[in-house]
């Protein structure tokens, strides 16, 4: 039953997350979650490794969209810096968010991949479309106070689970076998 909440990989930041690896297993289009997954929710500029991870995606032929819970300003403000695409007030986990950022890809479930920090937003959201999910440590610094208080404490009894699966020191970040939930 918990398992609709797995992420199918458990990365300790973006940058873990390779290129080749995705395209392998048939994966050309990654809708990214922004606060704490590749920005810092406090700051208006990508921390350079992330930037050159980005860059790096974008010269492999990976497809990036934002997809983020924000309102506008900021969003697209960082989305036209990497010059690609964005929805915004996605209200994630609901479905419509992450197929908006499908169209503006062209993409297919198939293809496709979800890179959040959050489990109840962009695990759970991804999870619910079938789209293969990648779970990142959050970046250090501020949160939305019910982020903090409500959804990271509820995030740790199935942290506890999924942490005990992957080998962040061995870099073995995935949970398995690929599922798929549609």
């Amino acid at each position: 039953m918990l398992q609709i909440f797995y992420p199918h990989m458990y990365v300790p930041s973006v940058t873990e997350i390779d290129a080749k690896e995705l395209q392998a297993i048939g994966i050309r289009n990654l809708l990214l979650d922004l606060d704490n997954t590749i920005v810092r929710r406090d700051r208006e500029q990508f921390p350079p490794a992330v930037e050159q991870w980005l860059l790096a995606l974008r010269q492999s032929d990976v497809n990036l969209c934002i997809v983020s819970n924000n309102g506008s300003g900021r969003v697209h403000r960082l989305a036209d810096q990497l010059q690609v695409p964005c929805v915004v007030r996605a209200v994630k986990p609901l479905r419509r968010a992450f197929r908006l950022g499908m169209q503006r890809l062209d993409a297919v479930v198939a293809n496709t991949a979800v890179v959040g920090d959050q489990i109840f937003t962009d695990i759970l959201g991804g999870n619910l479309m079938g789209l293969f999910t990648i779970l990142v440590v959050p970046m250090p610094g501020g949160e939305f106070l019910g982020t903090r208080l409500i959804n990271r404490q509820l995030e740790k009894i199935i942290l506890g689970r999924v942490t005990s699966l992957v080998s962040h020191s061995d870099k073995q970040y995935h949970l398995g076998k690929p599922r798929r939930f549609k």
